[in-house]
């Protein structure tokens, strides 16, 4: 099983030194763009469905000896799906209010 990382942030720090910087692909260099973001939640949650299945089948065939693993591998992976849905659900709202915007 997989152990539980620490939060780490996004980037090391966000528009620094932003009046120095002549091109705006270098601000975009240290920024991960939202694709790459949502491709990361999108391999956690694949990640996280699979140490359930394991466990799952670990579980039924006789092999786990601790059953609490089971539950903690069915929890990261609901989490991991809901933090999916709710930074898919916040990045439409976003840009509902974007193309709403008059210019």
């Amino acid at each position: 099983m997989a152990t539980i990382n620490s939060i780490q942030p996004l980037w090391d720090s966000l528009f620094t030194e932003q009046a120095g910087m002549q091109d705006a692909n270098q601000v975009q260099e240290g920024m991960p763009i939202f694709e790459d973001v949502f491709r990361d939640m999108l391999d956690t949650v694949k990640q996280t469905d699979a140490e359930k299945n394991e466990a799952e089948y670990l579980l039924a065939t006789g092999q786990l000896d601790n059953p609490s693993v089971r539950s903690i591998a069915s929890a990261k992976a609901l989490l991991s799906v809901q933090l999916l849905a709710e930074l898919r659900n916040r990045a439409l709202d976003a840009y509902s209010e974007i193309s709403r915007m008059s210019i």
